[in-house]
């Protein structure tokens, strides 16, 4: 083993034990779970454990990568329930993908050559941002989607100077793999297709431009176009939506509309809230893009930085959907700042040795290494990077605790200081948001000690992925998965179900299935039922549940 894998193993272990340690308290004890990790966990469930295992079950909302990803985990389940039942699958998932997000930066401050002190105690302020420790604990789709866009941002640096071919094939499977993990990974690598073929038609060699640009170009946006139409098209095979995000009614649009709207009432007032929220994850980065582009603007190395416009785009779109009111205004839909404010502030310390590369290509710009004049000048380069990123983990952790600014994150606060006498509105909302899905654990618990048997207990997923992610009988309930449950919601005596789980039809809850075949359901059984249970939520902003015993 090379010595520089024996360092990255080292570095993904002191960062992945943490995070694990962390996500298993949240799960185990504190029982803190966050709604899209539950969901990508009932969905790998449904693919192994339904009534009607099979691929397809995983869902065409989202896209899939975390959700597969956790199959080998959720096949544990039998022998292991906290897998599903406490979500150990996502927590597993997310803590290793963040601890290799950690070795990606790790390796970009080695491939620059910074003193090991410097490159660990910047490691270290990235990893220990209060974002990224809570986002590597919680099951959620950050966590991958990070680690890929450092992935490929560490391989494009890295190509900008070597032209190696097998720097720019990776680049491309990274963002492929992004765009799997959440689909604004699309932008990223539109943006890499552009700076790749700017820079490549600029090379000082003039002859074949174009050619060589296009080729280039299609490395590294090629495995991201088959990723995408690979997707649709299966999608679009078998549901019949190629974009169930955006048409179907489980999706993203459907969703925000079913809510009352994304958040700020104008175009101008979402622009300032993303600002806000990227400022609170990253304070000191337009500070340092405007010295860094002011040096490198003097001394014509500007190509360096390009890599960074990956994420540039990200954000763009992030801002655009919410300034359009197609997407949430969600602290985390802006993390990726962080990792933009660690590229561009290692890109802000010279190159102390010659960059790693297996090949050099034929238009390799291999700069030598030049430290500064003086010693505390390469100092005061490495001070004001780890400046950057260790200013940011006090003023995130303060931005978190706002529920205007956070509304999913400042719950942490309860967590971290317990104060189980305090009548503080702040404190008890939320604990509030810490108690989501606690009702939903329950009613799965409830149903389980019934011991029903296949097919019993019928319910949607939009708010039914909780119950069914937390049961230990997961065979119990028919779901839309499944391939009968259409005739099952028509005919639910003749096919042996017993019961039905129902949420009020108002907001999200009007695209249940069960409110649209019968809409007085939940009111009053629609006389085919028996209310034989009550569960008011004690979560925040999730339904109250009603259970009916099915009579005919």
């Amino acid at each position: 083993m090379s010595r520089r894998l024996q360092v990255g193993v080292v570095i993904f272990l002191a960062a992945w034990l943490p995070y694990l340690i962390i996500g298993v308290y949240l799960a185990t004890e504190v029982h803190w779970f966050f709604g899209d990790a539950l969901s990508r966990v009932q969905s790998a469930q449904s693919v192994l454990f339904s009534r009607s295992p099979h691929l397809s079950a995983i869902g065409f909302v989202f896209t899939p990568l975390t959700a597969i990803v956790q199959l080998p985990l959720v096949a544990l389940s039998p022998w292991w329930p906290e897998m599903t039942t406490q979500a150990l699958s996502a927590v597993i998932m997310s803590s290793v993908f963040m601890a290799g997000s950690v070795v990606q930066v790790s390796g970009i401050t080695r491939d620059r050559g910074l003193d090991p002190v410097v490159a660990g105690t910047f490691t270290v302020c990235y990893a220990a941002n209060p974002m990224v420790v809570l986002y590597a604990a919680n099951g959620m789709s950050e966590a991958p989607y990070l680690f890929f866009l450092a992935w490929a941002s560490r391989r494009l640096i890295r190509w900008i100077s070597t032209d190696d071919v097998h720097e720019l094939v990776v680049t491309g499977i990274a963002l492929a793999l992004a765009y799997l993990t959440r689909y604004d990974g699309g932008a990223a690598a539109l943006a890499a297709g552009l700076v790749v073929g700017w820079v490549t038609y600029h090379r000082r060699d003039s002859r074949k431009r174009l050619s060589r640009s296009l080729v280039d170009v299609t490395l590294v946006v090629a495995p991201s176009a088959l990723a995408f139409i690979a997707w649709a098209a299966t999608g679009w095979l078998i549901t019949g939506n190629a974009f169930a995000q955006f048409t179907s009614e489980y999706g993203n649009a459907a969703i925000i509309e079913q809510s009352g709207g994304s958040g700020s009432s104008t175009t101008r007032d979402a622009i300032l809230f993303s600002v806000t929220e990227m400022a609170i994850l990253a304070p000191l980065l337009p500070i340092l893009v405007v010295g860094l582009i002011g040096v490198r603007a003097r001394r014509r190395r500007l190509q360096p930085m390009l890599p960074g416009l990956m994420i540039v785009a990200v954000l763009a779109f992030q801002v655009y959907g919410y300034s359009q009111g197609s997407t949430y205004g969600f602290l985390r839909f802006y993390m990726t700042v962080i990792l933009l404010a660690a590229i561009v502030a290692l890109m802000s310390v010279p190159l102390r040795s010659p960059i790693p590369m297996r090949r050099a290509g034929a238009h390799a710009d291999l700069l030598p290494a030049r430290p500064y004049a003086s010693r505390w000048g390469y100092k005061i380069a490495c001070t004001v990077a780890v400046v950057v990123m260790a200013a940011a983990i006090p003023v995130t952790a303060m931005g978190m605790t706002s529920p205007k600014y956070a509304p999913q994150e400042f719950a942490v606060g309860s967590v971290v200081d317990p104060r189980p006498q305090s009548v503080e509105k702040k404190y008890l909302d939320e604990q509030r948001v810490v108690r989501s899905f606690s009702t939903e654990r329950a009613l799965a618990k409830y149903l389980d000690s019934l011991e029903l048997p296949d097919g019993a207990v019928l319910s949607d997923t939009v708010y039914g992925f909780a119950v069914v992610a937390q049961s230990e009988r997961p065979r119990q309930f028919v779901i839309p998965s499944d391939r009968d449950f259409a005739q099952l919601l028509n005919d639910p005596v003749d096919g042996g179900v017993q019961y039905f789980l129902t949420v009020p039809a108002e907001g999200r809850g009007a695209s249940d299935v069960i409110n649209q075949r019968y809409p007085t359901m939940y009111e009053n059984g629609a006389q085919i039922g028996v209310r034989v249970l009550e569960a008011p939520n004690d979560g925040a902003d999730l339904p109250d549940w009603r259970v009916y015993r099915i009579t005919g």
